[in-house]
């Protein structure tokens, strides 16, 4: 007898990657500079288009990127920025590819202050994942009070494409929360830390 198939949230459904994607990494906590900088620009890039449409192109950013470190992210030279915005490989938005360099340059002056940019991020939700405890995918909410104050915050250090939106996404992403439906096999599955 086959073994019963997982429930997992329904907006992972779409295609083998963004099963992966669910199954592996969302609402994983991430404690690494380089990941939290990667979602950034990922998330940077997807505003107004879809999640899948970044999944896709995440390994063309990689290259683009510099593997997101936003060191080297963040001395790209205008020459560099203009041939990136030629690259198919990734969204050829002007004011996104842009931002990200913006983006490493603040990144670099967050991680100074506190010694890491993981430190200046969890400190948004306590230390700690937020756990919801959400039964249908209509109960996830776009933004919250901690999305809010996250937003605000970046852009008051000068940050660009942080709206609370895409900060919340990021939030989902990398575990400061957990948005997993309760009965997704992820739900528990995820580290509490």
């Amino acid at each position: 007898m086959a073994a019963p198939e997982k429930f997992r949230c329904p907006w992972s459904l779409g295609f083998d990657q963004y099963i992966e994607y669910h199954d592996k990494e969302w609402g994983v906590p991430v404690h690494d500079d380089l990941v939290h900088f990667e979602f950034l620009i990922l998330e940077g890039a997807q505003a107004g288009l879809s999640w899948s449409t970044i999944l896709k192109k995440r390994e063309g950013y990689r290259k683009a990127f510099a593997g997101f470190d936003p060191k080297k992210v963040a001395r790209f030279t205008e020459a560099k920025l203009e041939k990136l915005l030629l690259n198919p490989d990734i969204v050829r938005n002007r004011l996104k590819v842009y931002a990200a360099v913006n983006n490493a340059k603040r990144f670099l002056e967050v991680q100074n202050e506190f010694g890491s940019f993981d430190n200046y991020i969890w400190g948004f939700v306590g230390g700690k994942p937020i756990v919801n405890k959400l039964k249908t995918l209509k109960e996830i909410k776009a933004t919250t009070p901690e999305s809010d104050a996250l937003s605000k915050d970046l852009i008051k250090r000068g940050f660009k494409f942080v709206g609370s939106t895409v900060i919340y996404a990021h939030m989902q992403a990398c575990g400061l929360v957990n948005d997993h439906l309760v009965d997704c096999f992820r739900y528990h599955a995820v580290p509490k830390r």
